[in-house]
């Protein structure tokens, strides 16, 4: 069972790193959900590629005003 170390470093089993297809030098990113579950994703370039093209841009908007209704 893999053990957090004093710089808060985790080993991950083998077995996981294969079937995620995770390799040394391989960048992650973490997340932590409400209940403690932290999820390790492996980044892939060109992953997000095209993932905001079908969103209409309101420009009667300023940006101050989004930040602010995204903030609301």
């Amino acid at each position: 069972m893999p053990k957090v170390t004093s710089k808060r470093q985790i080993t991950l089993p083998i077995e996981q790193c294969v079937i995620a297809q995770i390799h040394t030098g391989d960048e992650v990113d973490s997340y932590v959900d409400r209940q403690g579950i932290i999820s390790i994703i492996k980044k892939t370039k060109g992953a997000a590629s095209g993932f905001l093209k079908d969103i209409k841009i309101n420009k009667s908007i300023s940006d101050s005003e989004s930040l602010q209704s995204a903030l609301d």
